[in-house]
């Protein structure tokens, strides 16, 4: 079984994973989807948590092999961030999506050598935007950003042209048509609704809505 195959039925197995195409989920940008995928609900699954722990961990070594600091990203990185970190026995840093408005006002927390090469865990990318806002305040504390790993991606061509722009690149577990395909097949949602589901996918990958 595939990696995205065996991500998709881990989060589809505790309910981290809702599809509702009658009646869309809203997103921030205002955008109805058919899906919604709450990954902090791994925190609570021991098993499952170890499972994406170590496959976030293979997917670093396979992809930034360099990498000498793990960080997360503020909120949902940082549980990820710290079991992976323990698991590869690397420091570990986390990262605001702006500094506090109070005490130090550290934007990063943890120590952050200048030239570290980092990783940036994140739980899921959309557009991008939260995972290139904290490696921009890395970059601009000194470290070596080598690029970012989530454990669920849209796949949205907006997300592409962020992280070529940024000139970062970027890792997943899983991604949408994983989570839809594994879904059908175990009977999580009706398999007649799954033309429809990549359908709304494929409109919004190029953005068509």
């Amino acid at each position: 079984m595939s990696l995205k195959r065996e991500t998709a039925e881990a989060l589809l197995s505790i309910g981290a994973v809702r599809f509702s195409p009658d009646q869309p989920f809203t997103w921030a940008s205002g955008i109805q989807s058919p899906i919604y995928c709450d990954n902090r609900l791994t925190m609570s699954y021991p098993e499952v948590r170890k499972r994406i722990a170590k496959g976030l961990a293979e997917l670093i070594l396979a992809e930034y092999p360099e990498a000498e600091v793990i960080a997360g990203t503020a909120t949902a990185g940082i549980p990820h961030a710290a079991w992976v970190s323990d698991l590869m026995d690397k420091p570990m840093i986390y990262i605001r999506s702006k500094p506090k408005g109070h005490g130090r006002g550290n934007q990063i927390e943890g120590e952050l050598k200048e030239g570290s090469r980092t990783v940036i865990i994140e739980d899921l990318i959309s557009t991008g935007g939260s995972s290139l806002t904290a490696a921009a305040a890395a970059k601009e504390a000194g470290a070596d950003v080598l690029g970012v790993v989530s454990i669920f991606t849209y796949g949205l061509e907006k997300a592409v042209k962020n992280f070529k722009e940024a000139g970062l690149s970027h890792h997943s577990l899983t991604d949408f048509d994983a989570l839809a395909n594994a879904a059908a097949d175990s009977g999580a949602i009706p398999a007649d609704s799954l033309p429809g589901l990549h359908d709304w996918h494929g409109k919004l990958k190029i953005g068509g809505l």
